[in-house]
């Protein structure tokens, strides 16, 4: 497994990270010090030292010298980051790397680190306070950045040395910094500009961020807009007469944002915060065309009031409350501030757009409607273009870097300018006039110049309309990425229903599946087979991935219950037989072919990967072979492939039961990594197959040079194996007392305890009288036989039509 090394040179100088020192360990400098530590670097992470004892402390007799006391702040900060959900790290050992200390003790420490960020509380005289300690021991040449999210950097400054201000730079993550992907770097007044291309290439190429260069203008790009966003949304709730259900409803995956949409999301951030960042803005920018719409609304203002804060203070917008023994989520009523049950949202608007599964046409029928819901959509959208419009040249000169910022930072599909070329530049015009707002003189220039869209591809290339140069520039940084909706042209060679085939350049494929989800479905296997077929006569070699929000959810499970409900077995065992043999291609195919899976990558999508010549994992990827949870057993050739993984670690008895039972606990609870780092760990990837890139937008680039560096080292396909060591009875005697055992206790009902034999049994290679050998066919039948026989239990069938209707597992 590569993944990104310890002392890591910029591509832009010669400068190198060794070590680095994060100065604040609360909710953001602690998770920024693991992300760090996930990237590959040892970190020193401080904060202050105790200045009184607790009762437990004077108890033990300890005194404020005492080595447990002098850490025990960074120590408590740190181990409330490691249980934050979801998680920090990638996996649990990378907490190895980070050493705790106190500024008073450990501060000379920092003379030893390359980079030096600051992260403690937003108060100007505490971190100038910090600055002039750090001064005392830092090395000249040391970067030294802040994760300030608003104060001007050239406040900070302010009686620092030359050299520390040359070094100096702003470097604000976004919370959590595992997840959001958007790290804004901010220049001071004096800023060396080599320390600024430094930071822009490091963020990306080693942390996996989106870096996006901003202005030193209040809370800078992402927070302007998107605060601004949620700000008019809590204006307008009482004019519609909204909840606060229906409104997250309408403003979250619908219109390609974030599954916690609005309040969800205000929840989660924290009132008090998005208060305190909202009266900043209101504050700091008092030429602002639409500051009022900073203000707080007089039922936020109450709520700040009574302590309801969102989840730190278990009350926000949403709260959890008991009812009947069960766990339910009732939603405020904004006026009476009072809790109740949340109401179904149903409307014709929704249910057409929930046919529609292209964001751009969801937001050109929003544009187009008259119904109510799509009104306040309306508004909120012209509000927001508006908005972002008037901020060129203030927050930033190119419009590509506010839809860049807004879209890492928030988590958006679409940025506000890629949204108003989705609804036509002419309709977003009309919107913003039927609904009172303005645009600067630009957006009107530009029309007159007869450009209508912001953003256009030509020959591959992106370009994006710039009012600073008044005419389309080409969008910077595009040769560090492969972006395959620019090459929907020339660059497809051949195309089905489900899937489509790309010419990267350099004889190297790309098939991109385009079904829902990705699921996988005999359009699918078709296109694999047939990629194959082209890339084994004409290309180099090929890449199975895609850019949508996930790899593959797995094999199209609708198609399985209805085979199997009219008892279609002839064709179900055809379709099992050609996903085998289409997987098994992948592995013996005459060309390396690589798999780039990211997101959810479940059921057959995992299988697929279990079967690749290399692994091009995103560290986000999260993986599993999750066919109980339906009531069947992996049958794409995974239970096969995990199988032979057991027979790969024969070194003596023991190891080798214990690797099976690993194996089969994993699979029966349907387990799935968190990471593609914990996927190493669990067995689904392995280290000398896997590359691991942080940085998503990279994944086809590096997922290419990964299958030209195997095609260049001589690529020569495996054969068949047909001598895999299997335990037969020796393992399954064990299995069968523990799933006794389990089933007495209530821990799995007698379904999955029937699911598990048959898994077991596959996984052992039958009921064998001992170790044997046994061919890959061989397993391959067994599997697809405990496939098909699960396909005719009713219990099955539950199971699978529960998953199709809720989304959710049965445990029948």
């Amino acid at each position: 497994m590569q993944a990104v090394a310890a002392t890591a040179p910029s591509v832009a100088t010669k400068r190198r990270i060794r070590q680095v020192a994060i100065l604040g360990a609360g909710v953001m400098g602690s998770q920024i010090a693991l992300h760090f530590a996930g990237a590959g670097f040892p970190v020193l992470l401080l904060d202050i030292a105790p200045k009184e004892l607790t009762p437990e402390e004077q108890q033990k007799g300890l005194s404020l010298e005492s080595p447990q006391v002098r850490n025990r702040i960074v120590q408590q900060l740190f181990d409330r980051a490691l249980k934050l959900s979801p998680s920090p790290v990638y996996e649990s050992s990378i907490a190895e790397r980070i050493i705790l200390g106190n500024f008073t003790d450990d501060l000379p420490k920092i003379k030893d680190a390359d980079w030096i960020i600051e992260v403690v509380v937003e108060d100007l005289a505490i971190k100038r306070a910090l600055y002039e300690q750090i001064e005392q021991y830092r090395r000249p040449g040391t970067l030294i950045t802040s994760n300030t999210s608003g104060i001007p950097m050239r406040l900070l400054t302010q009686g620092r040395s030359e050299d520390f201000r040359r070094h100096f730079a702003g470097t604000h993550f976004f919370n959590p910094p595992r997840y959001l992907p958007l790290l804004e770097i901010i220049p001071g007044p004096d800023t060396d500009p080599e320390i600024i291309a430094f930071l822009m290439d490091f963020g990306q190429v080693y942390l996996g961020k989106q870096t996006v260069l901003c202005k030193d203008t209040p809370a800078f790009i992402a927070n302007r807009i998107g605060v601004f966003a949620i700000m008019h949304l809590l204006h307008a709730m009482p004019r519609y007469g909204f909840t606060v259900e229906e409104i997250d409803r309408l403003t979250g995956p619908m219109i390609g944002h974030p599954k916690s949409a609005t309040f969800r999301t205000a929840d989660v951030v924290g009132l008090d915060t998005l208060a305190r960042v909202a009266q900043g803005l209101y504050d700091n920018c008092p030429q602002d065309e639409a500051r009022e719409t900073f203000r707080l609304p007089s039922f936020l203002n109450a709520m700040l009031q009574q302590g309801l804060l969102g989840e730190k203070s278990k009350k926000g917008f949403y709260q959890k409350v008991q009812v009947d023994g069960k766990s339910e989520i009732y939603s405020l009523d904004p006026q009476s501030l009072e809790y109740r049950p949340q109401k179904k949202v149903r409307s014709t608007l929704l249910e057409q757009l929930k046919q529609e599964e292209d964001l751009r046409k969801r937001l050109y029928i929003i544009a187009r409607s008259d119904e109510p819901y799509a009104q306040l959509l309306q508004e909120n959208l012209a509000a927001l273009l508006s908005y972002t419009a008037h901020r060129v040249p203030e927050i930033s000169d190119e419009i590509y870097s506010i839809d860049e910022a807004v879209r890492a930072g928030f988590g958006w599909q679409l940025g506000p300018f890629e949204k108003w070329d989705a609804i036509g530049v002419e309709q977003g015009l009309a919107l913003i006039q039927k609904y009172g707002f303005s645009v600067p003189a630009w957006v009107h220039e530009m029309q007159t110049q007869g450009f209508h869209r912001f953003y256009e591809v030509r020959s591959g290339r992106k370009y994006v309309y710039s009012p600073l140069r008044k005419t389309y520039i080409e969008v910077p940084g595009q040769d560090r990425f492969i972006l395959l909706d620019t090459l929907r042209g020339e660059s497809v060679i051949w195309k089905n229903s489900g899937a489509s085939l790309f010419h990267l350049g350099d004889g190297v494929l790309c098939l991109e599946f385009h079904t829902k989800m990705n699921a996988i479905g005999g359009e699918v296997l078709d296109a694999i087979n047939k990629a194959i077929d082209i890339a084994e006569k004409s290309y180099t070699g090929l890449i199975i991935g895609n850019q949508g929000e996930n790899f593959s959810a797995g094999a199209n499970l609708a198609m399985i219950f209805m085979m199997a409900l009219e008892q279609e077995w002839d064709e179900l065992d055809f379709a099992v037989r050609s996903f085998q043999r289409t997987v098994m291609r992948i592995r013996h195919s005459a060309i390396p072919v690589i798999v780039a899976p990211h997101g959810l990558t479940l059921g057959g999508g995992c299988e697929m990967v279990l079967h690749a010549d290399g692994v091009q994992a995103a560290a986000e990827t999260y993986i599993g072979l999750v066919e109980v949870g339906v009531g069947l057993i992996p049958a794409g050739a995974g239970t096969k492939e995990m199988a032979i993984r057991v027979a790969d670690r024969y070194v003596d008895g023991d190891v080798e039961i214990n690797y099976f039972r690993d194996v089969l606990t994993m699979i029966a609870t349907a387990k799935v990594a968190t990471s593609a780092f914990e996927a190493v760990k669990m067995g689904l990837l392995r280290p000398f197959q896997t590359r691991i890139t942080l940085n998503r937008q990279k994944l086809l680039k590096d997922a290419k040079a990964h299958v030209l560096l195997l095609a260049e080292q001589g690529y020569v396909p495996p054969q068949p194996r047909k001598h895999i060591r299997v335990l037969g009875r020796t393992a399954l005697g064990g299995v069968e007392a523990s799933l006794y055992q389990m089933w007495q206790a209530g821990y799995i009902t007698e379904y999955d305890r029937h699911i598990t034999r048959k898994l077991a049994y596959v996984l052992a290679g039958g009921d064998l009288t001992g170790v044997q050998y046994v061919s890959e066919s061989y397993l391959l039948d067994l599997e697809r036989e405990a496939f098909l026989s699960l396909c005719g239990e009713r219990r099955t069938l539950e199971r699978i039509q529960h998953m199709l209707q809720t989304g959710k597992a049965l445990r029948n």
